[in-house]
């Protein structure tokens, strides 16, 4: 097989699984929503205005709400494959404007949460490695500690203690760098725990491997087995939990911006949930499954430049 039908149809094959998800995010979340009680015309009124039956008709029929479900489904539809994410209900503004303006935030956000979750995991992994049962075991409570407990149970204890008591970062808002250090660690703490662990165990295994026994033998340390050796090794696991990670940091997201009162996409999701504003809830929906089916893509491609048996593996087909 050619070099090129050994990428291209994998690839085709990946981008037809993403369409598949993005659809069903899609018609997952506009069914979850009408079927949430309330009224969305409330939403779109604001709730301090007291409104005629001929003012509701009217506003459903301008926003198409008086059509059956299957009519409105296969508009949105058709809205979104040419790139029309709607109007939000509540604030009157095109949903691709509104998400614009906060994306920034999370972004930050997640990329400053993203570093100390990873430095967390190989620093932990790589000082454990091979390790006694006592550092182990201290080390494996710890992270076990990080990745059980709720982000949000971190983000309170992390106000209390270090911005209320002592005074040392701020409690809230975006302004400057130091008013990200807290929401970034408290995002970074769960994930990190969890990495470490996986990263571990890579590495226990990866030590075990003839190419470690080998190295060994040549009369490399065991220091050197393990950063210039298996390192890599602990790459994989990583990439595979690449997803896992976005979904992570984005649903992390949402409760964080809310402790600490940021801006971004979370607090923009919890109030378009409450209000029942479809089009914002559906392109969020839509832009978390879009950046797992990209990060899984990516992810899959990266594997042969990681572990260069996977082109051997490839070629052989």
């Amino acid at each position: 097989m050619s070099a090129i039908h050994r990428w291209a149809l994998p690839l085709a094959r990946r981008l037809g699984a993403g369409v598949v998800v993005l659809w069903g995010a899609a018609t997952v979340s506009f069914l979850v929503l009408h079927l949430v009680p309330g009224d969305v015309v409330d939403t779109v009124l604001g709730p301090s205005t007291a409104a005629t039956p001929e003012l509701r008709e009217r506003i459903r029929a301008d926003y198409g709400l008086d059509d059956p479900l299957p009519v409105q489904y296969l508009r949105q539809l058709a809205g979104l494959l040419t790139g029309d994410l709607g109007r939000s209900y509540q604030l009157g503004l095109p949903v691709g404007d509104v998400l614009a303006g906060q994306i920034g935030p999370t972004v930050e956000l997640a990329l400053a949460a993203t570093v100390p979750a990873l430095l967390i995991a190989f620093v932990a992994a790589v000082a454990t490695a091979g390790r006694g049962r006592g550092a182990r075991a201290v080390v494996s409570g710890l992270e076990l500690l990080a990745g059980s407990v709720p982000s949000y149970w971190l983000g309170i204890l992390a106000l209390t203690f270090l911005s209320y008591r002592f005074r040392l970062l701020p409690a809230a808002g975006d302004q400057g760098p130091a008013a990200l250090i807290l929401p970034a660690l408290t995002l970074a703490l769960p994930i990190g725990g969890v990495l470490a662990r996986v990263v571990r165990q890579e590495l226990d295994e990866a030590l075990a491997r003839p190419f470690a026994l080998t190295a060994r033998a040549r009369g490399a340390s065991e220091r050197t087995v393990l950063l210039r050796h298996t390192l890599r090794h602990a790459a994989l696991p990583v990439a595979t939990l690449s997803g896992w990670i976005v979904g992570s940091l984005l649903g992390g997201a949402v409760l964080t911006e809310t402790v600490f009162a940021r801006p971004g996409l979370g607090r923009v999701l919890v109030t378009a949930v409450t209000s029942k504003d479809v089009p914002v809830v559906t392109a969020l929906v839509l832009l978390s499954a879009a950046a797992f089916v990209v990060v899984n893509l990516l992810v899959d491609l990266a594997y042969p430049v990681i572990d260069p048996r996977l082109r051997t593996e490839g070629a052989s087909v």
